[in-house]
């Protein structure tokens, strides 16, 4: 690789992602950085079919989340082990402890955890109850 490639941005759409709605990619790789825009419990893309979120339900959409921030790491040769923040949003202030027990589960394998903030806003559209953004560091 060289030097110009290794500094090239590159943007990141699995083939679980619909196109995204305005100009901003899903995720966006440049050299050994890789940011995961922030991500919603939508079930993979069907084509033609608006996004549907994975279930009413917190755990539902969390572990779905996860899916697709885990599906732009794999798009951009990452994986959770190269990831070294995530920042979390939940809607409900009510959703802190259930999210820790599920977060906690997922990553119970992780020999080094990321570093986590989570937050309370109610920036989502109606039913959307967590959103995930994700920095990966690679190599």
């Amino acid at each position: 690789m060289t030097d110009q490639t290794a500094a090239a941005k590159t943007a990141l759409t699995p083939p679980t992602h619909t196109t995204p709605p305005a100009k901003f990619s899903h995720g966006v790789r440049k050299g050994n950085l890789l940011q995961v825009a922030g991500q919603v419990g939508f079930l993979p893309a069907v084509e033609g079919q608006a996004p549907t979120p994975a279930g009413p339900t917190l755990r539902e959409q969390t572990l779905q989340t996860f899916a697709n921030v885990e599906a732009i790491l794999h798009e951009g040769g990452a994986t959770w082990d190269d990831v070294m923040m995530i920042r979390v949003y939940l809607t409900d202030t009510g959703h802190f402890a259930e999210m820790n027990e599920i977060y906690n589960d997922y990553f119970k394998d992780l020999a080094v955890a990321p570093a986590a903030r989570t937050t309370v806003y109610v920036g989502l559209p109606a039913g959307l109850l967590i959103e995930i953004d994700a920095l990966a560091v690679l190599g």
